[in-house]
């Protein structure tokens, strides 16, 4: 689809793209959303900062409430921008269980929602196809795979032993290096692989990798090993991990349908 990224979120906005967003607005940024109470808002920032690697924060809501302003404007620029809208589909929880998956949360949004925008390793896929190394979820068109496992994030006021979740594509143990090298720029969307290899397995407390917990299950060729990454849906067990100390829903992105964001590949890579 040859569109903008502002003319991108009119599409999502108005309910005529619903779809997952891999593959659009190519050389743009994505990004994962959490939305939660503002009373737990100060307590999940400090979980992305001290979490870095898979809760890379790339802007929030300005002030509670505000559904049309992110904090950071090179993120998104766009006076026409909505929150409520311009993702194509959500996920809405209510203790902890889906209740919906509606296209349009104008009627879920208060004055107390607080939104958080994570960033989304599409950025760093696009890297990895241009340098002839696409990741084998792409190729197939199929949702990365992704697994929780026993690594704890580091504890912030209420979230505390929130499991730390990965993101896995296969590679070749000789491109393993150059993999690094591509995606290591691209902090503020995970960055490099935390970990490789089948002993990773082990590390990591992932039992059967032909298991995912969220995404589909990519099977490995032989010549290939398990390379993973930290994942933005760590965001929303966090968030999961509350649900029942909290008032009101946590709403989420629906699985592979990010906000297409107006800052580019090359110029998230020089955000601090």
């Amino acid at each position: 689809m040859s569109v903008d990224p502002v003319e991108f979120r009119e599409l999502c906005r108005s309910g005529k793209f619903q779809n997952q967003t891999s593959g659009q607005c190519p050389g743009y940024a994505q990004a994962n959303l959490v939305i939660l109470p503002s009373a737990v808002a100060g307590d999940f920032r400090d979980l992305c900062i001290r979490n870095p690697v898979p809760l890379p924060l790339l802007g929030m809501s300005a002030s509670p409430g505000d559904f049309s302003k992110i904090d950071d404007s090179r993120v998104l620029a766009d006076n026409t921008f909505d929150i409520r809208k311009d993702f194509p589909s959500y996920n809405v929880y209510e203790k902890g269980t889906l209740v919906a998956s509606p296209s349009d949360i104008s009627d879920l949004w208060n004055k107390q929602s607080v939104a958080f925008l994570i960033g989304c390793s599409f950025s760093f896929e696009h890297a990895l196809a241009q340098a002839g190394l696409p990741a084998k979820n792409s190729v197939l068109k199929k949702n990365v795979s992704m697994y929780k496992t026993s690594k704890m994030l580091d504890s912030a006021g209420i979230f505390v032993n929130v499991p730390y979740v990965v993101s896995m594509r296969p590679y070749k143990v000789k491109d393993v290096e150059t993999v690094r090298a591509v995606t290591r720029k691209y902090r503020k969307t995970h960055g490099e692989p935390i970990d490789w290899g089948f002993e990773a397995l082990a590390r990591l407390g992932i039992e059967d990798l032909r298991k995912p917990d969220y995404g589909d299950a990519t099977e490995l060729a032989e010549d290939e090993i398990p390379v993973f990454w930290g994942c933005g849906v760590t965001a929303q067990v966090a968030a999961m991990s509350v649900a029942s100390k909290i008032e009101g829903n946590i709403i989420g992105h629906a699985p592979g349908c990010m906000l297409v964001l107006d800052i580019q590949d090359e110029d998230i890579v020089s955000m601090i």
